[in-house]
């Protein structure tokens, strides 16, 4: 989508987490290409200052472990030193782990729960207080439709996600009177190298035949026929961003090709 037709960014500043790659670079890029100044975060360090890059002579990478509290508040200055006050914050960030629960224990939990709803709520604390005080913030975050529906093999990880989105609805309603919206961008399975990860662990434990029988199974429940890409992520990311959603707060936008219809 080329978002440069229906938005203008230009003079804002954004921190998009979990750019490195996927649906976090992709936003990255549809705000740039927009004319927002962009801070790019991810854990991996060197991936990011690549992205950052390779986006923008005036891009900034950071890295960040958004599940630590000292990480984030860097995170946050850091952008600030860059680019100024922030105005867009997406949040990308996540990892996830393909368990049945009853195969988990306390110490996956932890892992996920710290990066996909702690961090969350870190960076939460971190960007919001500005936004409020100058009387103007989009913040979105991504969850999952599994956190609406739920997940065999991701409970926990769609728990914490389940919790992303119980947060951003309470806080929207908290500085809504502040001039800041908080939404959930919520994808369908999208086509990122996270994915393709899990897929790849996937096949080998499935065998080929089981794999691609599983394939065309969750194909044929995407109505539009096809599985997501980043951009078509992107693209909704943009619009929660933009001035034009100035009256759309504490919502959930699923973009998922028809899987879910809410």
């Amino acid at each position: 989508m080329d978002v440069r037709r229906a938005f203008d960014f230009t003079g804002r500043n954004a921190l998009i987490t979990g750019a490195a790659r996927g649906i976090g670079f992709a936003c990255a890029k549809a705000l740039s290409d927009s004319g927002a100044r962009v801070a790019l975060a991810d854990m991996n360090g060197e991936a990011v200052a690549a992205s950052a890059r390779e986006l923008s002579s005036t891009a900034v990478g950071l890295a960040a472990d958004i599940g630590d509290a000292q990480s984030v508040a860097a995170m946050v200055e850091g952008a600030k030193r860059e680019l100024g006050e922030i105005d867009i914050f997406v949040n990308c960030a996540a990892i996830t782990h393909d368990n049945l629960f009853l195969e988990s224990g306390p110490e996956d939990w932890e892992r996920i729960l710290r990066v996909d709803l702690f961090g969350a709520m870190l960076c939460l604390k971190a960007v919001l207080p500005d936004m409020v005080r100058r009387g103007y913030g989009r913040v979105v975050y991504l969850a999952s439709d599994s956190a609406l529906i739920g997940q065999a093999r991701l409970s926990y990880y769609a728990a914490a996600k389940g919790g992303v989105v119980a947060l951003i609805k309470s806080v929207a309603q908290e500085v809504g009177k502040d001039g800041v919206t908080l939404n959930v961008v919520s994808p369908g399975a999208t086509n990122t190298p996270l994915r393709a990860q899990r897929e790849t662990a996937l096949r080998a434990q499935l065998g080929e035949e089981r794999f691609l029988a599983r394939e065309r199974k969750i194909l044929a429940r995407y109505p539009v026929g096809r599985l997501g890409q980043p951009d078509d992520i992107a693209g909704a990311v943009a619009f929660l961003s933009a001035e034009q959603s100035s009256w759309v707060t504490g919502q959930v936008l699923s973009v998922n090709g028809g899987f879910l219809m809410a």
